[in-house]
């Protein structure tokens, strides 16, 4: 069985689930629940062929590692730098190529304090990150025995994003792939409070009644991100932030694959980063591609021409550039396999810089994020006395 494949990437997304009390024969558990949620989910067990065209579904099957770490999971959990978690993945696999070809990877990790570490390296080549959380959320499910349970799942995001030719894709983030100073990452903390007085701010100073809370915890870690920009040149920088949507609606909630998309803000004065007025860009963005959304079957090659414009422009122009993307609201948290939900939810540490990602926290009260930057920078930003006013750093 074939399934074409809906975008063309070497990208392994990573995502790991920490629990303190798991109950005994934890892996075999786990082996046995995931080769049954697999069915429903085949072509994540499959190999890629014909040079990315498709996915040959021949059951080779997803890898499952079992690992010791030779420390408590307290030492990985109390750590200032979010870093330190790229020990529980497949050693060089997160948001990288990976030489076998297997598109899932899956690695228990056990500590030293009987603590485990679930962690899960699916191919960006198949899915995004809504399809990654939709198939933890099903395997956990499939675990706890609930025998009634069938996941749905529908591989049809091809028909609405046709595969497209690496070749008609332009290169617009080459500087900060290629750049060779060190990464390291940072989760923070915004309190519903906080979210509250920078909603706030942008209401009573935009158009934007009603934003939510990531858009407002964006256009806050832009403008600290601005500030070490600043900082470093002695001059402002106009900006690019590309922040990812998700088309799930209008496209049905068990669409499986790759159903996203880019949309950016520019800000070419240092008056367009204050929060009002990058809010109120930011929905601009969003709202013009909700519109073009309306005809998924002209979607696709609507958002190439989309990407090509970016890419003009910022090749005319130097940017600095920022990506940010959200797995807020998609149950994080809900991933319990039996032994009750997770203690935290973080990803490895991405190989770009100027990256944000944003997670539910795991109380509900409030939203975590993953801030990657260059070592250098994030000791600039990580002193920003008006991102400490709104945030605080999760330790």
């Amino acid at each position: 069985m074939k399934e074409r494949l809906s975008i063309a990437s070497s990208a392994y997304s990573p995502i790991v689930a920490f629990y303190s009390k798991p109950t005994n024969n934890t892996s075999q558990i786990l082996e046995n629940s995931l080769s049954k949620v697999l069915s429903s989910y085949y072509p994540f067990a499959g190999r890629i062929k014909d040079n990315y065209k498709y996915v040959d579904c021949n059951d080779t099957a997803a890898e499952f590692l079992n690992v010791r770490i030779s420390c408590p999971m307290s030492e990985i959990l109390n750590h200032t730098y979010n870093d330190v978690t790229d020990v529980v993945f497949p050693q060089d696999l997160p948001w990288s190529s990976y030489s076998n070809g297997s598109l899932l990877v899956i690695q228990l990790s056990h500590f030293d304090c009987g603590g485990i570490a679930v962690s899960v390296c699916l191919s960006h080549k198949i899915a995004d990150g809504y399809s990654l959380l939709k198939f933890l959320k099903d395997w956990a499910a499939t675990t706890r025995h609930e025998l009634d349970f069938k996941p749905s799942t529908q591989f049809d995001a091809h028909s609405f994003f046709p595969p497209m030719a690496m070749n008609d894709l332009p290169a617009v983030m080459p500087d900060i792939v290629r750049e060779t100073q060190r990464r390291v990452s940072r989760m923070y903390h915004f309190s519903s409070s906080s979210l509250g007085r920078l909603k706030e701010i942008v209401a009573m100073n935009s158009q934007v009644q009603n934003p939510t809370r990531v858009e407002v915890a964006t256009a806050l870690l832009h403008k600290c991100e601005a500030a070490v920009s600043m900082a470093n040149l002695g001059v402002f920088q106009p900006s690019l932030l590309c922040h990812l949507m998700n088309f799930r609606p209008p496209l049905p909630q068990n669409t499986i694959g790759n159903a996203c998309y880019f949309f950016g803000s520019i800000a070419a004065t240092e008056d367009e980063i204050q929060l009002p007025h990058f809010v109120a860009q930011l929905r601009k963005a969003k709202q013009y591609l909700q519109d073009k959304s309306k005809d998924p079957h002209q979607l696709a090659s609507h958002l190439l021409e989309r990407v090509k414009e970016r890419a003009n422009k910022s090749e005319k122009n130097k940017f600095d550039f920022y990506m940010c993307s959200s797995l807020c609201n998609l149950g994080v948290y809900k991933i319990d396999f039996g032994w009750g939900e997770p203690i935290r939810v973080t990803l490895a540490r991405n190989p770009m810089k100027n990256n944000f990602i944003f997670l539910d926290s795991p109380n509900g009260n409030g939203i975590n994020v993953l801030i990657t930057l260059t070592e250098a920078d994030m000791l600039i930003f990580e002193s920003n006395k008006e991102l400490l006013e709104f945030t605080s750093p999760v330790v």
